[in-house]
């Protein structure tokens, strides 16, 4: 058969059945994330794909997903209110920074890898995923909440100090010299202060450039510029995602308004493909091993993250409830974990570092978007009393 029919084919079939797991998930009250994932992995261990061409279109449409999640997010606050948030939130992003990193560097060091593979973990457990994190957001209704700032200030401090990490990482692994890796850490961060300056300062001009009376012209015209961004970013080892939250920052008014009416069904599209591929990628035989390991540091972490998102709201001045939702929505990690494993093993490292962060983001991924529902519980809000 034509590999384009094969293409038609397996891409037309998957989608049908995200479409009915969305449907199904949405009747029995979860959020989607986790059937798709399932799929993902049942399809990618099955052998299913027969044509590359069906997980490289998968593969382009997951990056699509992300960037697309990360610049609808940015759509729903002003600078101001980013500026604000990330001042308030400097204590609570090294707490952040210290809990959940040290879980990963101690089980580095107790499996024999050494201080570069421990390093290499460290960064797996600490960042959440914010992809999986936006969708959740979105799913249960709470991009309006007093807490969603609080949990998106964090979310960009842990996307800006990957800035910082992965060039340093690569230095380690790598073995390149501090002075190259110092070279490429001061791009990286000229680059942040860049788009972030454009965004704070100039974001009315930006807004400008677009009608909201035109829709085709706003369409095309907020998408490209959001994958030019994210594009610039990545290529000077900043988080895509970034660039695109950024640039939903930038927007504002009417222009803000109509692109989020336009943008949303491409986000629900490509979303969808992220956290497919994500299960396509993995197998589930290497994971087997890992499977013990992996579950001890996703019970371990996903407290530390629910501690870390209880006192950053705390000292946000958020009430109980708003404490433990932010928590509790921070537990997935996802695609910077993966990418940091990938990384580790790329270079060298220790082989099992990958099953290990494939295993253990799977079931954080898996588990986050079902917990993130606890403290909406009836039984959860009887004990509030007790845990406030």
């Amino acid at each position: 058969m034509h590999s384009l029919a094969v293409l038609l084919i397996e891409v037309g079939a998957l989608l049908v059945a995200l479409g009915f797991l969305s449907r199904w998930g949405s009747r029995i009250g979860i959020s989607p994330i986790p059937l798709y994932l399932v799929l993902g992995l049942v399809v990618g261990s099955s052998g299913i794909l027969a044509s590359g061409e069906s997980t490289e279109f998968l593969e382009i449409g997951s990056e699509l997903g992300i960037i697309l999640l990360l610049v609808m997010l940015g759509i729903e606050y002003s600078a101001s209110e980013l500026v604000t948030n990330l001042k308030q939130s400097k204590k609570s992003g090294l707490l952040d920074l210290v809990l959940n990193s040290a879980p990963g560097f101690a089980l580095g060091m107790l499996m024999g890898w050494g201080v570069v593979a421990a390093v290499a973990l460290a960064g797996v457990t600490y960042v959440s995923s914010s992809g999986v994190i936006a969708k959740v957001l979105r799913d249960l209704g709470r991009l309006g909440n007093r807490e969603t700032p609080t949990i998106l200030s964090l979310i960009v401090i842990e996307d800006l100090v990957m800035a910082f990490y992965l060039p340093v990482l690569s230095v380690l692994l790598i073995g390149t010299s501090w002075l190259q890796g110092s070279i490429t850490l001061g791009i990286s961060l000229v680059a942040v202060v860049v788009i972030l300056y454009l965004a704070l300062r100039h974001g009315d001009t930006i807004s400008k450039l677009f009608s909201p009376k035109h829709p085709e012209s706003l369409l095309l015209g907020v998408l490209g510029l959001t994958l030019l961004v994210a594009g610039i970013a990545q290529q000077v080892n900043v988080s895509s995602a970034v660039g695109a939250f950024l640039v939903g920052i930038a927007l504002s008014g009417q222009v803000a308004e109509k692109a989020e009416k336009l943008l949303s069904p491409l986000r629900d599209l490509f979303a969808a493909a992220f956290f497919l591929f994500f299960g396509l990628q993995t197998n589930a035989v290497d994971m087997v091993p890992m499977l013990v390991p992996a579950t001890a540091l996703a019970i371990v972490t996903i407290a530390t993250k629910i501690a870390t998102g209880y006192f950053a709201a705390k000292w946000a001045g958020i009430a109980a409830p708003g404490r433990w939702r932010t928590g509790f929505a921070l537990t997935p990690r996802g695609e910077f974990s993966i990418v940091i494993a990938g990384l580790a093993v790329g270079a060298g490292l220790e082989p099992w570092i990958a099953p290990l962060a494939t295993a253990y983001v799977l079931i954080t991924v898996l588990v986050g978007p079902l917990i993130a529902r606890i403290p909406e519980a009836r039984w959860f809000q009887r004990l509030l009393p007790l845990l406030a």
